[in-house]
Order: structure tokens, then C-alpha cells, then sequence
């Protein structure tokens, strides 16, 4: 069965009494959206303010193939486990955006018998949170050129505004558009652009802010663009940040559902994981770690980006640390990554999977050494998987100083996934040292991108050119004790998407580096980085349906 017949046929329990009976919520405390989906109360964590922290397990993967990891899957799958096994885990993933899924990537709600539903919900307009941040980014938009039509007292450049629109649909016509164009009433012509609504910095604000006064304060410290005389201009300055944070008031609630196991979950905030930070929300997470022993969550793309935004970006800001680590691998993915061709990755090909076993070993070691974090490898398995590769996988994981531990998930649910959660807690009860970050606020911006580069993706220096230098120099002037968020292609080391493996002794060049001001990181553009994606030559919305009872079919 496909995705969406696994999720139509599940037999879901009512938001509710779930949340009553599982996680200790008073009915009062939720806003239902429908009987299987509700908003939680912000108010919730001033009462479970006394309440230890359960440990937080970060599920991460291999650099990502066309053949898929699966990542979002066995984070599902896991915490099902935990759950089979006696612990009371809870997950916390991503929102997906929705342009993708009329595209071609698929939806973020995992796959086969490890999801979380009411899936068609969650890949579509969901409790509404993507349109909520949409309309807060296009309001100060539309205020930002309002400024300028009145009178523009702020002096703005209208050659030098960085703040676009965005709109939650794959559409590539927008990438570049002229704006003001009719007449003097239509305002000043210019030239504007639209990202996708995962790229809007709101998005990351969102999920980096910690309670609704830090929401709007980082809100109002969006820069939107500079004077003529250079001066940055803020959004605060235009009065923007009390509206925008009221159009969010509600979506800043944490979205809980259930896994098809009836266990609970949170799906909360999705920012990119090349241009921002790529996790859920910090107000989830830390909900979530109040109402649980265990809490299952996952980074965006591979360990190289995701894991070490996740540390060094969201867990700086919030104040917590994973306490393990969960790498997720397939047979076919560390084929691919020692040069098998995609067409024949169904194939048994030991040297190939002993070849990109180099990838996998460069993300382990880099989690170990660089962070500090105890792993295991999740061996996500496929049919096509054949004993021996499977026993020279969990051979070579265990040369590298860890344990692979195959799971079937996909397949059998959480019960696929039992001895994967037993190694987990084993790890876990074990004791540890503290998962350390891999540089410290008072290092410089350039010392930081450097230490990302060198430590992580194994480059031998970072080449700079000296406009892009003195960026850098500026920003430090105010802003050289936040984190850098590295934006390069997530499908290799390099800066080149077709060097797979485990590359090492390149050259990261950094073209650019913007300053998300009220996110409170600095990007570094590695690359050309896409923010507003096109459609494919045959969508995914060709296939998507409904009939006339208003079942909905093709979506995955």
C-alpha cells in the first residue's frame, strides 16, 4: 500500500482524551482543530516549570541520496519503539511545506507503518501556521513599501531592500518580478522577488523564539534594508513587529497529533535546513521534554548541516543538548555514495558499499569528536538489502568504534524499530560527557565559518574574497557573538554536489553572508542556494485527487 493508504486505514484516537490520558493536558489547554488535532497552550509550560527535562535524542542521517535515508521515518519509528518497550517517548518533527508536495520531494510525516496523522493535514494546510508566517512576512512587506509611497521617511534605498515576499507554492516565475508598476498610486516601481515560505526569516524566528515577547522582539529586529547613506533599517523602526507577531499568536502554539500508533506527537515549525536551521520549534522541544522521559527529534539533510545547526544554532539558543545521537543509513544511500549508478543500487555491490561507508564514517566521527555525542547507526533496511551487505555495514560500523543496529520500521512500525530503542537506552544509561558545541560565542564570525568548514567538512581552508570579508567585518561590529549558519549544497562535504563520499583537502568558498538580524545568526552563502523552488516537468499535483466523498488519493 502507498503512504496515504497506510494513513487513511489508521484507526486514530480522539485529540483529546489522547492528550488527557498520555500526557496529563486539561481539555482547557488545547484549542482542538477538528477531533485529531489541536493547539497546546503556551501556558502549559509555566506548569510543568518544576519538571525535570526527559533526555532528547537527535535523529540525524548520511549526506542525502536520490535513493533516500528515511530520516524522518525511523525518528517516528523510534520513539513508536520507545514506546512498545515500556518508556514514554514523545516525537517532535518538522511541518512540511506544502509547495513541495504538488512537486516532487513527498511529504515530512514519514513513511509506511512509521507516520504521523492525520497525514493528508499535516502535508497540506494543516492547523495553518505556514500561512500564518506567510501573511506576517508579506505584511512587512506591504509595510515597507507603504513607508516608501508616503513619504519614505526613513530615507530607504529602494535599491537596497533585502526583504522579499514569500508565498507556500513551488513556483519559479517568482523568483524575480518588478513591484509598483502602474502609476504613482501603485507606489514606486522596483525590483522584488518571492522565496517559499520555509525560507522567510519569520520562519526561523519563529522556531528560535521561546515565548511570545521574544517572538516579537526578534520580529522587530528583522532587517529590512538600508538608507542612502547606509544606515540599516529595521522593522521595528516601521512599527511592524506588534501586528506581525498578533497574525502568529496562535500558530506559535505547538501542533500535537498522534503516530499511527496512537502515540503522541509534536509537528511544529520547518524552517530550510541550507538557509536557516532546519529543526522544529525550541517551544516544542521543551514542551515536550517537560511531558516525556524520552523525546525523539530530527535535523534537516545530513549530520554536516543538519546535526550541526541543530547543535550549535537551536540548542545554543534554547538552552538544552542532545543526549544521544541516532545516524540513519541505507544500503542503497552508502552504494551511491561509493559510486554505484542510481539505476543499479537494487543490486548487490559490496565495493561500492564499502566505498561510501567513508561518508557515514566522516558523520559519525564528526558527531563523536567534534560534539561529543554517543551514537548509533540505524541501518534503514530495504527489501532489496542482501545479508552480506548488511553484515559488512554492520562490520565496518563497528571498525569505526560504534554499532549498527538494522530496523524495519518502514514495514512493521515501532515494533521494527525495538532493538534499535533498546541500544538507545542502553546508551543512555551509560554515563557520558555533555554534548559540547564546536566553537564559542567570543570566536569570530570568520573563526567560526572556518571551524565548520575545517572540522566538519573536512575542508582545508576557506577562501573569502575581500567585499565578503569586510560584510563580515561589519557585522561583527554588533553581531560577532551570534552562531554562523552554513548554506551549501547538503549533498556533499564540498561545495560541489557531485563529489559524494567523504571529500576532504577542498576549498569552501564563501561567496556571500547575510545577517538574519532578528534570527540571530549569520548566513554563509556557499554556493547558489535555492529559496523559491520550481515544479517539476510531470508534479506530483498531476496524480493528486479527490473523489466525491472527499477522499483524497495520490499524495504520496
Amino acid at each position: 500500500m502507498s503512504d496515504i493508504e497506510i494513513a487513511q486505514q489508521a484507526k486514530m484516537e480522539q485529540i483529546i482524551p489522547l492528550a488527557q490520558q498520555r500526557l496529563g493536558l486539561d481539555p482547557l489547554q488545547l484549542d482542538p482543530y477538528g477531533h485529531y488535532k489541536a493547539k497546546v497552550s503556551l501556558d502549559v509550560m509555566n506548569d510543568l516549570a518544576d519538571k525535570p527535562d526527559g533526555k532528547l535524542i537527535l535523529v540525524t542521517a548520511v549526506s542525502p541520496t536520490p535513493a533516500g535515508e528515511g530520516k524522518t521515518t525511523t525518528t517516528i519509528g523510534l520513539s513508536d519503539a520507545l514506546n512498545r518497550i515500556g518508556k514514554q517517548s514523545m516525537v517532535c518533527v518538522r511541518e512540511p511545506s506544502m509547495g513541495p508536495c504538488f512537486g516532487m520531494k513527498g511529504g515530512a510525516a514519514g513513511g509506511g507503518y512509521a507516520q504521523v496523522v492525520p497525514m493528508e493535514d499535516i502535508n497540506l494546510h494543516f492547523t495553518g501556521d505556514l500561512h500564518a508566517i506567510g501573511a506576517a512576512h508579506n505584511l512587512l512587506a506591504a509595510m515597507i513599501d507603504n513607508h516608501i509611497h508616503h513619504g519614505n521617511a526613513l530615507d530607504l534605498d529602494s535599491r537596497k531592500i533585502t526583504w522579499g515576499r514569500v508565498i507556500d507554492m513551488n513556483d519559479r516565475a517568482l523568483r524575480q518580478v518588478n513591484v509598483g508598476l502602474g502609476g504613482a498610486a501603485n507606489g514606486f516601481p522596483r525590483e522584488d522577488g518571492f522565496d517559499i515560505v520555509v525560507a522567510s526569516e519569520v520562519m526561523a524566528i519563529f522556531c528560535l523564539s521561546n515565548s511570545l515577547k521574544e517572538l516579537k522582539q526578534r520580529l522587530g529586529n528583522i532587517l529590512i534594508g538600508y538608507s542612502r547613506d547606509g544606515t540599516a533599517r529595521l522593522a521595528k523602526d516601521i512599527k511592524a513587529q506588534g501586528a506581525m507577531a498578533t497574525l502568529l499568536k496562535e500558530a506559535l502554539k505547538p501542533n500535537l497529533v498522534q503516530t499511527l500508533e496512537n502515540n503522541p506527537a509534536f509537528v511544529h515549525g520547518g524552517p530550510f535546513a541550507n538557509i536557516a536551521h532546519g529543526c522544529n520549534s525550541v517551544i516544542s522541544t521543551k514542551m515536550a521534554l517537560k511531558m516525556s522521559d524520552y523525546v525523539v527529534t530530527e535535523a534537516g539533510f545530513g549530520a554536516d548541516l543538519g546535526a550541526e545547526k541543530f547543535i550549535d544554532i537551536k540548542c545554543r539558543k534554547a538552552g538544552i543538548k542532545p543526549d544521544v545521537a541516532v545516524i540513519v543509513a541505507t544500503v542503497k544511500a552508502l552504494k551511491y555514495h561509493g559510486g554505484a549508478n542510481v539505476k543499479e543500487l537494487a543490486n548487490e555491490d559490496l565495493e561500492a558499499l564499502e566505498r561510501g561507508m567513508e561518508n557515514l564514517k566522516r558523520h559519525l566521527s564528526n558527531l563523536q569528536e567534534q560534539f561529543a555525542l554517543p551514537c548509533v547507526v540505524a541501518i534503514n533496511h530495504f527489501d532489496q538489502d542482501t545479508d552480506a551487505e548488511i553484515e559488512l555495514v554492520k562490520a565496518t560500523v563497528q571498525s569505526f568504534g560504534a554499532k549498527a543496529i538494522v530496523a524495519t520500521h518502514w514495514a512493521e512500525g515501532g515494533a521494527g524499530a525495538e532493538n534499535l530503542a533498546q541500544e538507545v537506552i542502553a546508551m543512555l544509561d551509560e554515563p557520558t560527557s555533555e554534548c559540547q558545541f564546536l566553537y564559542q560565542d567570543n570566536e569570530s564570525l570568520l573563526d567560526k565559518i572556518t571551524a565548520v568548514a575545517t572540522k566538519i567538512y573536512g575542508a582545508k581552508d576557506v577562501a573569502i574574497d575581500k567585499k565578503v570579508l569586510a560584510k563580515l567585518a561589519k557585522f561583527s561590529e554588533t553581531h560577532s557573538d551570534i552562531p554562523v549558519c552554513m548554506a551549501k549544497t547538503p549533498y556533499s562535504f564540498s561545495g560541489d554536489a557531485t563529489q559524494l563520499g567523504a571529500v576532504s583537502g577542498h576549498t569552501i568558498t564563501v561567496r556571500d553572508v547575510r545577517l538574519s538580524r532578528g534570527a540571530e545568526f549569520v548566513v554563509a552563502l556557499c554556493g547558489d542556494i535555492m529559496t523559491m523552488p520550481g515544479l517539476p516537468k510531470v508534479p506530483a499535483a498531476e496524480r493528486i485527487d479527490i473523489n466525491d466523498e472527499g477522499e483524497i488519493s495520490g499524495l504520496f
